[in-house]
């Protein structure tokens, strides 16, 4: 390919935390002179609840060719449904002003409903990071498997994820395993020593720290205040400090944030809320923090790189691949402190030293450079688009 033409690749970013695991693929794909990037934010970048993110975004040089707010307030089913109509419109009219060759989207994240329709019906590619994952406890499962059908290729984070998108009927020669593209950022980062950070959070890491992260289990509707109740109680009982960051938009997610901010802000000297860490000062967290606590993806994904052990949290991640460094345990007070010990011991700590993180299947930094070059020399013309249900073997 030469660059007379230059392939427009277009990457669609709902999230902060997305937008970090796209990073690299972001920078590989502005770099390489046979392609052109272009850039959709949307969904919580564009809401200020959630720390207006697209600044971040901004403040690192990426040209934004659209933005297309969603409205999202993280209130309920009702209002995320109707996010994602005004997004489906809104995309369209993107998509069809921007002519990609093809879209990038990453993850389950409901808000990619919307582009992952637009591009369908206005017969653009669709290529799918993160898919063949399952999360049995969220809405995300669902969303997740519809993306890949609608998908044209797929980038999976390990081979068991890959081999569950050839069981779903995709062809072989389009599905890959590259590992998690987001780790590529801990190869490629200067993270902060453990004096920055503490300037940093506001808090002392001396004594442990917990990282903590809670998002609503969205296939257990009204039971989100409940359970950061039964989270915090934890924490308290636990002894440690603790740096909460921010629930996502999903249903009830609102109810989360609202609590946990009062908790912080009783708390000061103990308790530290951010909506929004930053890539840098997050990785930095999991690098110094004693534990990980919640429910978050990152705990299986990136945190095993660290080697830090994570107290996951009800069935929100049920069904993925974890590494040696996860402790499960039930959304209750009693349970989750059984779990924080257990996590902080001097035995479970060393019982992970050699672990090696099972997303990260090269270790050497370049899952999106090879992501990027599958979406520069893949030939979308001819029969790329029709889709034949392959039975699995």
């Amino acid at each position: 390919m030469t660059n007379v033409s230059r392939r427009k690749i277009c990457v669609v970013t709902t999230s902060r935390a997305e937008f970090g695991l796209l990073r690299g693929l972001l920078n590989s794909i502005r770099t390489d002179a046979d392609l052109r990037l272009q850039v959709i934010v949307s969904g919580m970048h564009l809401a200020p609840q959630f720390g207006l993110t697209v600044r971040e975004i901004e403040s690192e040089g990426v040209k934004i060719d659209r933005k297309i707010d969603l409205r999202l307030t993280g209130g309920s089913g009702a209002t995320n449904a109707k996010s994602v109509a005004l997004g489906i419109a809104a995309f369209a009219d993107a998509l069809n002003d921007l002519q990609p060759a093809i879209i990038v989207l990453l993850g389950d994240r409901f808000e990619l409903l919307a582009p992952a329709i637009a591009a369908l019906m206005l017969q653009i590619p669709i290529a799918h990071i993160h898919g063949g994952e399952l999360s049995e406890g969220a809405i995300d499962d669902s969303i997740r498997h519809a993306i890949t059908k609608m998908a044209s290729l797929h980038f999976a984070a390990t081979e068991a994820y890959r081999r569950r998108i050839l069981q779903m009927g995709e062809s072989s020669d389009r599905v890959f395993n590259f590992g998690a593209p987001g780790l590529d950022q801990i190869h490629d980062s200067a993270l902060m020593n453990r004096t920055e950070l503490e300037k940093e959070i506001g808090l002392s890491f001396k004594e442990p720290v917990a990282l903590v992260t809670f998002h609503p289990a969205t296939r257990t509707a009204g039971s989100a205040s409940a359970q950061a109740g039964s989270l915090v109680a934890a924490i308290r009982a636990s002894g440690l400090k603790a740096v909460f960051t921010m629930a996502n938009a999903d249903a009830e997610g609102a109810a989360i944030n609202a609590y946990l901010q009062s908790v912080c802000a009783a708390e000061p000297h103990r308790f530290k809320w951010f909506p929004h860490l930053g890539h840098r000062r997050y990785l930095s967290s999991l690098k110094h923090s004693a534990v990980m606590v919640g429910n978050s993806s990152s705990g299986l994904t990136e945190a095993p790189s660290f080697r830090l052990p994570v107290v996951n949290i009800g069935d929100r991640q049920r069904g993925r691949v974890r590494a040696a460094n996860v402790i499960d345990v039930p959304c209750t007070r009693d349970a989750i402190l059984k779990g924080i010990k257990r996590a902080v011991s001097a035995r479970f700590r060393s019982s992970l030293r050699g672990m090696r993180n099972p997303y990260d299947r090269f270790h050497d930094g370049r899952a999106s450079e090879r992501i990027k070059n599958v979406l520069r020399d893949t030939d979308f013309g001819g029969e790329f688009l029709k889709k034949r249900f392959y039975d699995f073997k």
